[in-house]
């Protein structure tokens, strides 16, 4: 497994790659490397030869009061668990002064408008601005044929998939299934600060997520009570809610009640920990 942390470097290495004619896919991510991420990359080494995996905690997409710096950064282990899913790809470890050369006061940044500032976007403002611009850079500097994303952060995706059709970039986005725990919870690095016993209580955020989806398969029109009735049994074990919300698969907007696609989406503290997830419903 190969590690770059220059962008010449990394440049260099995917020019000998499309020398030989091999396609590349990228797979950006934040590091502290889980089940859900190995997923993404073994998915990603089905759609080309070559995986460039992302290994960055970029600064622009926290909040005031957010964990940066106590995000957890594991290069080392991400490595070894990368190595044992994939062989001759690429690791790109970036520090934040070779991607952010300039600074982060004289950041240039990307707006996806709209979609950015609903959801989670409301819940923490200029997150999705960080997200669009980092993932910006790394395709500027991959230049990948395809990238895949998890579908756990459905809005991210969603956000991305405009950004690239907008910047008319050629670069195929391809979503990959949320991978959960036995019990239902999707994994994610964030899992980690979670006590014992906020645990047991977790995989609750999907199974409300469940609950709903049957009751408009079955024909459940009610989106408000549908609503209330999951808000309230979060509420009351122990769940801070950012939101619940019934949205269109396509853009996250509110629904016309015409049998559009629909997605379910959820977001939610327990104790310091927020938690996100998501189920389609079509």
């Amino acid at each position: 497994m190969v590690i770059e942390q220059t962008i010449p470097s990394l440049r260099n290495r995917v020019r000998q790659w499309r020398l030989q004619g091999e396609s590349v896919a990228l797979v950006p991510t934040m590091g502290n490397l889980h089940a859900g991420h190995l997923a993404l990359v073994k998915q990603a080494r089905e759609l080309a030869d070559r995986v460039v995996v992302s290994v960055f905690v970029n600064p622009t997409q926290f909040g005031a009061g957010e964990d940066y710096s106590s995000y957890p950064r594991s290069l080392e282990q991400d490595v070894a668990l990368l190595a044992r899913v994939t062989t001759g790809d690429l690791v790109f470890a970036p520090t934040v002064d070779e991607l952010y050369p300039e600074g982060q006061e004289e950041t240039v940044y990307v707006e996806v408008p709209g979609l950015s500032e609903i959801l989670c976007g409301a819940s923490r403002p200029g997150h999705f601005r960080g997200v669009a611009t980092v993932v910006t850079r790394l395709f500027n500097c991959v230049q990948p044929d395809v990238a895949v994303f998890g579908e756990k952060d459905y809005q991210q995706l969603l956000v991305i998939r405009k950004m690239t059709a907008a910047l008319c970039l050629p670069i195929k986005i391809v979503a990959g299934p949320t991978v959960r725990e036995a019990d239902g919870l999707a994994y994610s690095s964030r899992n980690a600060y979670l006590t014992a016993e906020q645990r047991k209580r977790a995989p609750l955020l999907y199974h409300s997520l469940l609950t709903c989806r049957q009751a408009i398969l079955r024909g459940g029109c009610d989106h408000a009570e549908l609503k209330l009735e999951a808000e309230k049994r979060l509420c009351e074990a122990g769940f801070e809610l950012d939101y619940f919300e019934i949205r269109r698969a396509d853009n996250l907007a509110e629904p016309l009640g015409n049998g559009e696609r629909l997605v379910i989406l959820a977001a939610a503290r327990l104790g310091k920990t927020r938690l996100i997830d998501n189920v389609v419903c079509y």
